[in-house]
């Protein structure tokens, strides 16, 4: 370990593309790997003090399970004797990588996934070999731009079904073909682009991690691999820093669960070619990044530390009667041949009861919270909605703070109690969307008491 006060850093990445012909999830059906637009990475940095190590790892897939990012975990501590606790590992969520979890009627890709904690665990390595001393800072920019609440209140006449219940929910996500009956969105995003900068103690570049709250683009087609925006973000940042191809900009995920770029209301002008939003946005977003580096005030000897717990929060699991008649639909389904549109999409959902009724009333989920210097930075183990992230936002106080989901694990959507109430697609239970209306805030609560202690 390092023998002095002094900032050391190390940054890198290891290539995880997937070969043709891999599962991708990230749909409701089963995609296939067809073409390669662009590489997908592991991105690991690496902070080291006298006192303590942390590790972040950010990496080009849909969704991990807790179980595979254990496993890369107990590799890297293997290996470089890191605990656990120290290392938070996440999910950008681009919708065109490799299935390493089984959602909806998408499988794990079994022969990727076994690749993966490895990878992981090499990043770290890598990374690990590459530290110097160095210097940090932490950065913000305004880009209220590109995030949209994809949930919406409807007018009267629109009917917004609930595949689980059959009733109907007050709201609806992603109103594809009623854009003409929208009201307006049921709430606000995270403008935020919250980012830690790390450079050597003489101003060449190591890394750069930023976090946004936009679930991802999207602006292929199926069968394709590509890093979406999280990608071009990353590439376009090392551009226009000016930074050598050492460099390693990595984009995290941050409180999206009800966010994305899809424009309902058609208040936005974006290219429509395939790839150019994403290049786009990524681009416009890495700008602003650069036009803050100036204004940064540089630690080079920030005191590191870390908290982790496994929170136990209470699931909703459907009830005797809900199970059986999921069964008989069940029964009657033919899902080789299911289009998951809202014909189809009631029996996928009661394949998802059948399922669930098999889980435990009581999940842990990962929380995380790492102090470096005058900053923070939060993990949740899920997809998080932005009134969370900004209510932990105003907790912070005055520190600057960012919450990274997808974290360390994913137990689905983590919809607010009343979120959870007005219905919509991440509401509707399943195996990514299950936990109960308390485990909002007793999760959001965690990480707001670990950032009031003083």
């Amino acid at each position: 370990m390092n023998a002095s006060s002094q900032l050391v850093a190390g940054a890198a990445r290891l290539e995880i593309t997937p070969p043709l012909g891999t599962i991708i999830n990230g749909d409701f059906v089963t995609h296939y790997a067809q073409s390669i637009h662009d590489p997908l990475y592991a991105k690991a940095l690496w902070l080291e003090t006298a006192r303590e190590v942390l590790v972040f790892v950010v990496v080009d897939i849909c969704v991990m399970g807790q179980e595979l990012i254990d496993e890369a975990k107990a590799l890297i501590q293997q290996q470089l004797g890191i605990p656990p606790g120290a290392i938070l590992v996440s999910s950008t969520h681009t919708h065109a990588a490799g299935s390493v979890e089984e959602v909806h009627l998408v499988p794990a890709d079994r022969s990727y996934r076994r690749l993966l904690p490895s990878r992981i665990a090499g990043a770290v390595e890598l990374a690990s070999e590459r530290k110097k001393a160095a210097r940090l800072a932490f950065g913000s920019a305004h880009a209220p731009e590109h995030v949209l609440c994809r949930r919406f209140w409807m007018q009267e006449d629109y009917y917004p079904g609930n595949p689980v219940t059959g009733g109907r929910d007050a709201v609806k996500t992603n109103p594809f073909g009623a854009e003409k009956q929208v009201i307006g969105p049921v709430a606000e995003p995270d403008p935020e682009l919250g980012f830690l900068a790390v450079q050597g103690i003489q101003g060449d570049w190591i890394g750069l991690l930023a976090n946004y709250s936009l679930h991802y683009v999207g602006d292929w087609d199926n069968g394709t691999i590509t890093a979406d925006y999280f990608g071009a973000f990353s590439e376009a940042l090392r551009q226009q820093l000016g930074a050598d191809e050492s460099f390693v900009g990595m984009l995290s995920n941050g409180t999206s669960g009800d966010v994305n770029i899809w424009d309902f209301r058609n208040e936005k002008q974006y290219p429509e070619t395939h790839f150019s939003k994403s290049r786009y946005i990524g681009e416009a977003l890495a700008a602003k990044v650069r036009a803050q580096i100036d204004t940064l005030r540089w630690e080079s000897d920030p005191e590191l530390s870390y908290r982790y717990e496994a929170v136990p929060v209470n699931r909703r699991l459907p009830d005797n009667a809900a199970i059986q008649q999921a069964k008989e639909l069940v029964a009657a389904a033919d899902f080789e041949r299911l289009i998951p549109n809202p014909e189809g999409l009631p029996f996928l959902y009661a394949r998802e009861q059948v399922l669930l009724a098999q889980f435990a009333k009581v999940a842990t989920c990962p929380v995380q919270l790492f102090s470096i210097g005058s900053g923070r930075i939060g993990a949740l183990a899920g997809e998080v909605f932005a009134e969370t992230g900004l209510q932990i936002k105003r907790a912070k106080g005055g520190r600057p703070y960012f919450t990274i989901g997808l974290a360390n694990g994913n137990l689905g959507y983590l919809p607010p109690a009343r979120e959870l109430e007005r219905g919509g697609y991440e509401t509707w239970r399943c195996r990514i969307s299950n936990l109960d209306g308390e485990a909002e805030e007793v999760l959001r609560m965690k990480l707001i008491n670990w950032i009031s202690d003083r």
